[in-house]
């Protein structure tokens, strides 16, 4: 039975968040709250899973049931999750680095399997919690105190992989747009299959220069592609700072058949007995 009566506040546990003054992960807790309020799921329905980094304390700080993972595995557990509770509802959060570094592989398989959960990483281009580490996704002539010459490396572009691996949702959204993305949030949980929404989350500490993405991001300016040429078209001549939704496929999610299990934890028992 769906309960109208839940707010966002209901989704956010008692634990005060640790991150920085600024921090643009403030502003997805919120936008998460907001739209799993707008979706009237109830918090025991829901399961948030995350990995390592400063984005990955997300299930601290909400009232689902959460799993903090390792470094990179977040999407691991929360596709295991999801198919043995298909009755869940699973979003998996996470930052650049955990996401796209450790977690690459993960992400590649996780969109190609097309598991109906939601993967939001948050994307600040900087590895916040090491600090200021360059991330996959770090320009390569940005420089820090970590690389002075910067990495002379190209970065990754995480929609393009998405798309090209599977994922049936891929939208952008933007920390200073709470209610934008919240709106976002709940179109990738109600789209069927694997759905990924980058949300660019500043890092003011390490990187104070993204401060000015409030003026550079353009609200929505990306409307949904059904035909991946068109979305692949659309990444390729992306400066990354437009929002929306960039691709909404219509490829069936992956959903094994449940049965009743044929063994039972005694059973097991008896074949590692000494």
């Amino acid at each position: 039975m769906i309960d109208m009566t839940l707010t966002p506040a209901h989704y956010k546990s008692d634990v005060k968040p640790v991150w920085c003054p600024g921090c643009g992960d403030f502003g997805v807790l919120n936008a998460l709250a907001k739209a799993l309020a707008k979706l009237a799921l109830r918090p025991e329905d829901v399961a948030v899973v995350s990995g390592i980094g400063c984005s990955s304390r997300i299930p601290a700080y909400t009232s689902a049931y959460g799993f903090h993972g390792v470094h990179g595995r977040a999407l691991a557990v929360g596709t295991g999750l999801k198919v043995a509770r298909p009755d869940l509802t699973v979003v998996v959060t996470g930052g650049d680095g955990d996401g796209y570094s450790i977690g690459g592989n993960h992400f590649l398989h996780a969109c190609r399997r097309n598991v109906d959960l939601t993967y939001i990483v948050m994307d600040n281009r900087v590895y916040g919690m090491t600090k200021g580490q360059p991330s996959p996704t770090t320009e390569a002539d940005w420089t820090s105190k970590l690389m002075p010459q910067g990495t002379g490396l190209g970065e990754i572009k995480p929609m393009a992989i998405a798309l090209a691996a599977g994922a049936n949702f891929i939208a952008r959204g933007f920390t200073g747009d709470p209610n934008g993305l919240a709106d976002l949030i709940v179109s990738a949980v109600e789209h069927p299959g694997f759905s990924f929404v980058e949300v660019l989350s500043p890092c003011v500490t390490f990187r104070p220069e993204q401060r000015e993405w409030k003026k550079m991001v353009r609200g929505h300016a990306l409307a949904p592609a059904a035909d991946s040429v068109e979305a692949a078209t659309r990444i390729f001549a992306d400066d990354g700072m437009n929002l929306g939704v960039l691709y909404a496929g219509t490829r069936r999610p992956f959903a094994p058949p449940i049965g009743r299990a044929q063994r039972t934890p005694t059973d097991l028992e008896r074949r590692f007995a000494l």
